[in-house]
């Protein structure tokens, strides 16, 4: 599997991309800037455009919010494969910053973020799937959304 491509691996995991969401602000979702791929902050849309929606700690539990985090990735990879043709243009991962829609108790907003993290080393390898991170929790997200991650990334 290590002389596989983002999208063989990607096709291995056996899971679906939603839709890339449209920006609902005055911004870009993606820019590329040289070598550097830079995503908007993303959030968990499902396959039918909604979103997932609940306040960790109050309206799901961490599995449920880990999974979240995995369907932020998810979306992600749909904006990266719509806006610049394919996960394989992606060389690695540099950064990713995930933001927690927790309650006030919550301590386990890196955990939660390993929903995306590991789809990500399962898609880039484990070299290039992991870059530098930031978990930090919030008292509230947009339209409520459990988790928002943004990154960047180094291309091809």
């Amino acid at each position: 599997m290590s002389n596989s491509t983002a999208e063989e691996r990607f096709a291995q995991l056996g899971l679906t991309l939603p839709p890339a969401p449209s920006p609902l602000g005055v911004y870009k979702p993606c820019l590329v800037d040289g070598k550097y791929l830079y995503l908007s902050g993303h959030g968990p849309v499902q396959n039918d455009q909604s979103l997932i929606i609940g306040r960790i700690g109050r309206d799901m539990d961490i599995e449920q919010g880990k999974l979240a985090a995995r369907q932020v990735g998810l979306t992600m990879l749909s904006t990266i494969r719509t806006r610049i043709g394919s996960l394989d243009k992606v060389k690695r991962v540099i950064k990713v910053l995930g933001m927690v829609n927790s309650t006030p108790e919550f301590e386990r907003h890196p955990y939660v973020i390993n929903g995306c993290s590991e789809l990500f080393a399962a898609v880039w390898g484990e070299e290039n799937g992991v870059g530098v991170r930031s978990a930090i929790g919030f008292g509230s997200l947009p339209d409520n959304i459990p988790v928002e991650i943004e990154a960047m990334f180094e291309l091809y």
